[in-house]
């Protein structure tokens, strides 16, 4: 299945994911200043989770929104898309997925996905995430959003994942499809697979539209993966765009990484916003 050892992030390419200073640039200095950011600490049933809250300043309510992120976790390339996001006129939550194991950033030198060491590394931390474990911090992350003044819980929340967020994204709107009413999932791994617990078996179970942008790389891999996320949302009803990205690879859209692609990422960046206006009311 599609998953980061696409990706092999050197020094130089990880001292980037660090200050991920594209996506500063993108969203730009005037949008970064009409957002308030938060560290927070919320409550979940097997822990304590650190994340980070955003949302425009003043006054007001707006639609919820949780971001799961890749392999890497909660870092600045993150907070800077949060931030983003929430300058667009929503509350944003970015938390950090391995808070079982340790606080963010998790990784704090050079990670290569091709080194063994690595890897093991991160398995190890991955483990834990079971879909059973996944459904709970769902489920936690998206009431502490519902919790706060400035969320709108009158209209859908929206949740969107990365990499392995991708699976994550599908889990949450199944869990709570009354709340969640958009996902997307940008070059996710897993999203079909063998087993009974598949995150594409769990579509009859939501009620959310849904964007899936996937990597060319991967798509190469796994060609029949889109035609049976195609197939399952027609069976199921859902709406459901899928696109394959010419051109870019696994994890093309996180700013700072070995693989960003910008043109390609300001594309799923018009997606995704397109699907949150249409669809969180």
């Amino acid at each position: 299945m599609p998953d980061d050892s696409t990706n092999t992030v050197s020094r130089r390419d990880f001292a980037a994911l660090t200050v991920a200073a594209g996506a500063t640039a993108v969203a730009g200095a005037a949008q970064a200043a009409e957002v308030v950011e938060t560290d927070v600490s919320i409550k979940t049933p097997d822990g304590t989770c650190d994340a980070v809250l955003f949302h425009p300043a003043g006054k007001g309510k707006w639609p919820a929104v949780l971001v799961w992120t890749d392999a890497l976790g909660l870092r600045p390339a993150f907070r800077d898309m949060g931030k983003r996001l929430a300058a667009e006129g929503y509350v944003v939550l970015v938390p950090n997925p391995f808070y079982r194991s340790r606080p963010a950033p998790v990784f704090t030198g050079p990670f290569d996905f091709a080194n063994p060491t690595d890897r093991a590394k991160l398995a190890e931390l991955r483990k834990l995430l079971t879909p059973d474990a996944v459904t709970r911090d769902g489920t936690a992350f998206l009431a502490f959003l519902d919790a706060q003044k400035v969320t709108n819980t009158k209209k859908k929340a929206g949740v969107q994942g990365y990499c392995m967020g991708g699976p994550m994204t599908m889990q949450t709107a199944a869990a709570l499809p009354g709340r969640v009413g958009a996902g997307g999932s940008f070059h996710g791994g897993g999203l079909v697979t063998a087993s009974p617990e598949s995150p594409h078996l769990l579509i009859p179970k939501m009620k959310a539209s849904f964007y899936f942008g996937v990597a060319m790389n991967d798509d190469q891999k796994e060609p029949e993966t889109k035609d049976k996320l195609k197939a399952a949302y027609a069976a199921a009803g859902l709406p459901a765009k899928i696109e394959v990205y010419d051109g870019a690879m696994h994890g093309w859209c996180v700013p700072g990484s070995a693989v960003y692609n910008q043109p390609a990422a300001e594309r799923a960046w018009a997606e995704l916003l397109a699907l949150y206006k249409g669809a969180l009311v």
